[in-house]
């Protein structure tokens, strides 16, 4: 897994990865609201969210070369809430292309999600 600090709240960096998401031409599947969805059931959980994003152009090469990959795409990001510290989570492209045994080209399809981590943490 890969972690890094976000100098902004969830919110604002969830919304920042919206923005990028959208002027990359990417493909924002969801946002899913962890939190939100606990309070709504009178539970507490910290500012949790999910945001699942990709290109079907690029993702789908590789899930016709290894159809399980499909159980990890579309790329996900989790920004949390750490004490007060928003961090930003996902899964290493590596680790990635290593569990479905990736070669090169196709690994390299996912892994602009450091680029677009990095710009969305960036101050």
């Amino acid at each position: 897994m890969v972690t890094k600090q976000s100098p902004r709240t969830v919110e604002e960096t969830v919304s920042r990865l919206r923005n990028l998401i959208d002027s990359e031409s990417l493909t924002l599947f969801a946002v899913v609201d962890h939190s939100g969805q606990a309070e709504a059931h009178g539970l507490s959980l910290r500012d949790t969210k999910v945001v699942l994003f990709g290109s079907p152009e690029a993702g789908t090469p590789v899930m016709q070369a290894h159809p399980l990959v499909a159980l990890d795409l579309p790329l996900k990001i989790l920004v949390w809430d750490d004490d007060g510290q928003t961090q930003v989570t996902y899964l290493a492209p590596a680790e990635l292309a290593a569990r479905y045994d990736l070669g090169d080209e196709l690994a390299a399809r996912l892994a602009g999600i450091d680029a677009l981590t990095d710009a969305a943490t960036a101050p």
